[in-house]
């Protein structure tokens, strides 16, 4: 009776659970307000180190808009790490269910109940593990829910698991055996992502500190000396001249996330 409840619970869940595109990621209402108040914080700052002026806090509102979808890119690059890691655990835990005798389908339910209690029953790896698990219930074919799984992700790891498992699957092999071997390969690639991660972080944490050494110096100045960039604010040469160095701080800012924006 307990196997049926939970299968019952899952099929609700997979009911439940959109099919998510995971290269769009939409910003919750909390999100949204924090780094929407974040954006207009920096501006303000900007407005106020660069020009001292409400105009130009106006006219540089747009960069609020610039701020929001470098941090939604953050956000899904994050959660592309988060998934592939849920990822790994779930071929691993299929792995044991196929050699244990489990057919693909009990796997399957069985790996789900693994990644509930690892990661939640509202993770993304739950989400769509019950997704598969209602497909099959529906006469799906496991191998195109598997890939479509890897289209949506946007995964190239999750995509080349798909296509083996549609091979193994069609083949007749050793359906285990072949899911290990493959599993072993991305694994080792999620490895080296993650290290390279561990890597650059320390470096990313630098990058921070460096985006705010400017203003700190500027505010540290003028607050220990008032009036000594006033020669800077309201007229025509300080403007020009403020512009330029904004221009040079974004184009450095720019490159600067372009170098650790490292992909594996």
């Amino acid at each position: 009776m307990s196997q049926k409840v939970s299968l019952k619970a899952i099929l609700s869940l997979g009911q439940q659970a959109s099919n998510i595109d995971y290269s769009i990621y939409r910003l919750s209402i909390k999100e949204f307000i924090l780094y929407g108040l974040e954006s207009f914080g920096i501006v303000g700052l900007i407005a106020y180190v660069f020009y001292r002026s409400a105009v130009a806090f106006i006219l540089l509102s747009p960069l609020s808009i610039l701020y929001m979808q470098q941090k939604r890119k953050e956000l899904r690059d994050k959660r592309y790490l988060t998934l592939g890691l849920q990822f790994r655990e779930l071929m691993n835990s299929m792995i044991a269910s196929l050699q244990a005798g489990y057919s693909i389908e009990n796997s399957f339910v069985h790996s789900h109940s693994d990644m509930s209690l690892l990661f939640g029953k509202n993770s993304y790896i739950s989400l769509e593990t019950a997704i598969i698990i209602k497909g099959m219930r529906n006469n799906g074919n496991v191998e195109d829910l598997l890939m479509d799984f890897g289209i949506r992700s946007h995964e190239d790891d999750i995509k080349d698991f798909a296509e083996m498992f549609r091979i193994a699957k069609r083949s007749g092999g050793d359906l285990p055996k072949m899911i290990k071997q493959t599993a072993d390969i991305i694994s080792e690639k999620m490895d080296v992502r993650r290290r390279i991660a561990t890597i650059i972080s320390a470096k990313k944490m630098e990058q921070s500190v460096m985006n705010l050494v400017p203003f700190g110096i500027i505010l540290y100045i003028d607050f220990s000396s008032p009036g000594f960039f006033d020669a800077l604010y309201h007229n025509i040469a300080g403007i020009v001249i403020m512009t330029m160095l904004l221009g040079i701080y974004l184009v450095a800012y720019m490159m600067a996330k372009k170098i650790t924006d490292i992909k594996v």
